[in-house]
């Protein structure tokens, strides 16, 4: 291996032109910052939800938490695989994120219910940013992934809105 490219900064060597590496990187970046702020948010409500849905909204939220922390490496390697450079800190995901944090002592879990579905619909719409910027330089497998991962997502909102639905004694 040649001095110069030992002593280059990181990178990876791709084939997309102009400016696909940096646009590319900095949507997936802002998705990854996101991705990590609802896995956070999910494991909050998963830790402290209560109440005589207890059992189903803890699963629930514990295999949603898992499947989002599950996409985090994905979209960081995509990053990489682009020739970015990705999240290095939880001052840097703080800095990208749109999904607001909840810090609250005690939430009910409707409202929980609620958060979360309404995050879920954020991400697919970042998701389907993303895409977009990916199908104007040709990045197919990033593109693909991101498929993927709107369906995961579209998925999540499904259930949490089905969740936290009121049905009157006709089923209306």
């Amino acid at each position: 291996m040649s001095k110069k490219i030992q002593n280059s900064p990181i990178g990876n060597p791709t084939d997309l032109k102009g400016d696909a590496t940096k646009d590319i990187s900095e949507a997936m970046n802002a998705v990854l910052a996101d991705v990590f702020a609802l896995y956070i948010k999910t494991k909050n409500f998963h830790w402290h939800v209560s109440g005589p849905h207890f059992r189903d909204y803890h699963l629930m939220f514990d295999e949603q938490a898992d499947q989002l922390f599950a996409m985090t490496d994905m979209i960081a390697e995509r990053i990489r695989k682009v020739g970015g450079t990705t999240l290095r800190s939880i001052s840097h995901i703080a800095k990208l994120q749109t999904i607001a944090d909840n810090n609250e002592d005690f939430v009910q879990p409707s409202d929980m219910l609620a958060q979360l579905c309404e995050d879920n619909k954020t991400l697919v719409a970042e998701l389907r940013h993303a895409h977009d910027i990916c199908g104007q330089y040709n990045d197919t497998a990033t593109a693909s992934a991101i498929e993927e991962w709107i369906d995961e997502s579209e998925r999540r909102t499904w259930f949490l809105f089905e969740s936290n639905r009121r049905v009157d004694s006709a089923g209306h």
